[in-house]
């Protein structure tokens, strides 16, 4: 055959041959943000870069056929790098072909010159099509599944179509056992009592843990798109128990779970009614002019937007403030920018803007797909096709406990941060009457951000130090978005990073430049700080709430963290 290529593998090169050609001239439209004026651009390839993609196409192909004459090649993916894959020379071929066919896309996704929110939907969609397409997903292909139906006498594929039919009843894919969780029970089981609640939330205090604690108490704000108890799994790495242990007299935010009485709720009902409620309301409870306040996430952006409207009337309840993982500058936003321009806005506010729900599972459901591997397919595999029961595990199961959120807030909250990132810009965004400044929080901030943080990137907590004037201090942990913050120092796992000179230069990477690596949790830094602004010690209440206006209402974790989305 001309070329050396056997005739198997001219089939795959004849079809790549055509696929090259079609991609000088791919018309984007699927990819690029339509509106007034906007004009369609067409994906170029610079076609040296296409030359030599196709060259290694065809040289990887035919050395991919002669190694399969003679055994299965090597496949490092864990996905088929089993012994089954191994022995199975039809389901081994599948996978290499679909690893080098994966990476060929994957080359022209990086070899195509467009602009670069372009070029990341692009990588995107591929990235979403080569998780969906791999041959271990397929039972026609999976040689550890087929194994294993064989192995159990076909019990697995019964119990995988049993899964499968629970998971529909559900409503989402099973990531853990979740039978084996009870919220109050084995999550969530600080020791406490609900003192407040509205339509918006319960207002938890905790039980002492020490006989004196810190005069100014500190309320905690979790993202409302989540429940709280990602801050309270376990006792061994529950946040809330740690900052209860070092003195602190801690209320937490339980939000809602939002239902149709809900549908209306605005981003400044969530401020005014919630944050601020509950900031007042802890000054109430303690008798002090000052507390000190935590937000993660979502909830950071509430705390700090619930700041600004404070600070525009004149008040200061907050004496310093703790930013987890937190956006307040949407500049850099990672992989979430791809699904955020003019009409997708339009269409939400089009959708729920004047009313109606965000339905928790369909959040939830955007999140896992940004990692698809393991967060879908690794599932689908081992539940469907193996019929398996994932491992319990408390973390996964917080993951699945989905909340909604009012269209209203979601739309308000799309347009003003993803969007037009207005709450940067002083004046441009008014909330519950007030021009937003935050030249004006000039309150001490510890701010948090983690490195490999692929909803909030460490870029984008840190351009935080960069609109905050007051007294900072900014620390980089390593890991996740959640396992960066959940990182008790018991366990001794990972590092974080700070720096003393006080310099916060524009670029994270700058700062990382002259940032020094301590072994360990970040937890013990952060306590160091906060119980520098949280005053005198004085004896520990001896009941929830305040005698006479605030009294327990029911016990931890209360009955709104327990509401089904």
């Amino acid at each position: 055959m001309p070329g050396g290529l056997p005739v198997p593998m001219q089939g795959f090169a004849d079809v790549w041959q055509k696929a090259f050609q079609q991609f000088q001239n791919m018309d984007l439209r699927s990819l690029v943000a339509q509106g007034p004026g906007t004009e369609t651009p067409q994906l170029r390839f610079a076609p040296e870069k296409l030359a030599a993609l196709q060259q290694d196409y065809l040289k990887s192909a035919a050395e991919l056929w002669n190694q399969s004459l003679h055994a299965p090649p090597p496949l490092k993916d864990r996905r088929f790098s089993t012994e089954a894959w191994a022995h199975n020379p039809v389901a081994s071929f599948a996978a290499a072909v679909y690893l080098l066919n994966t990476r060929t896309l994957m080359g022209m996704a990086e070899a195509a010159e467009g602009d670069a929110k372009t070029k990341a939907r692009l990588r995107f969609a591929v990235e979403q099509w080569a998780a969906a397409a791999a041959p271990s997903n397929f039972l026609a292909f999976n040689a550890d599944a087929q194994k294993k139906a064989i192995d159990t006498q076909g019990e697995s594929l019964a119990k995988g179509l049993a899964n499968m039919l629970h998971d529909a009843r559900q409503g989402h894919v099973s990531m853990t056992d979740e039978s084996v969780f009870e919220v109050g029970k084995n999550v969530a089981t600080t020791e406490g009592a609900v003192v407040f609640e509205n339509a918006f939330f319960q207002l938890i205090e905790y039980k002492p843990l020490t006989d004196k604690v810190h005069e100014k108490p500190f309320l905690m704000v979790p993202p409302c798109i989540n429940k709280f108890y990602i801050l309270d799994l376990q006792p061994a790495n529950s946040v809330i128990r740690y900052a209860v242990s070092q003195g602190m007299r801690t209320f937490v935010v339980s939000w809602r779970n939002p239902d149709e009485s809900l549908e209306k709720a605005t981003w400044d009902d969530y401020i005014e009614k919630a944050v601020i409620q509950a900031i007042h309301t802890v000054r109430d409870i303690a008798g002090t002019p000052q507390i000190n306040a935590l937000g993660f996430c979502v909830g950071g952006t509430m705390l700090t937007t619930a700041l600004a409207v404070l600070a525009a009337r004149g008040q200061k309840p907050v004496a310093a403030a703790t930013l987890l993982t937190t956006l307040v500058d949407f500049t850099d936003t990672g992989i979430l920018d791809v699904f955020i321009d003019e009409n997708m806005v339009r269409f939400r506010e089009a959708q729920m803007g004047q009313g109606g729900l965000m339905k928790g599972q369909d959040m939830a459901s955007t999140f896992s797909f940004l990692r698809p591997n393991d967060l879908v397919w690794n599932y689908v595999v081992g539940n469907y096709l193996k019929g398996e029961t994932p491992p319990p595990f408390d973390l996964l199961y917080w993951n699945s406990d989905a909340t909604n959120l009012p269209g209203p807030y979601y739309a308000w909250y799309l347009r003003n941060t993803y969007l037009e990132n207005n709450l940067v810009k002083p004046g441009k965004a008014t909330v519950c009457g007030e021009k937003i400044d935050l030249r004006q929080l000039d309150m001490p901030f510890y701010i948090y951000g983690s490195r490999e943080d692929h909803i909030v990137p460490i870029g984008g907590a840190y351009a935080s130090t960069q609109h905050l004037p007051g007294k900072k201090r900014f620390t980089m942990g390593s890991s996740g978005h959640i396992a960066g913050v959940i990182n008790p120092p018991a366990a001794k796992k990972r590092s974080h990073w700070v720096r003393d000179d006080g310099k916060f230069p524009k670029s994270v990477d700058d700062w990382v430049a002259g940032a020094t690596e301590t072994p360990g949790s970040w937890w013990d830094d952060w306590s160091g700080w906060l119980k520098g602004h949280a005053g005198k010690l004085v004896p520990a209440p001896k009941g929830y709430g305040r005698a006479g206006t605030y009294k327990a209402i029911e016990p931890a974790p209360g009955r709104y963290v327990k509401a089904k989305a």
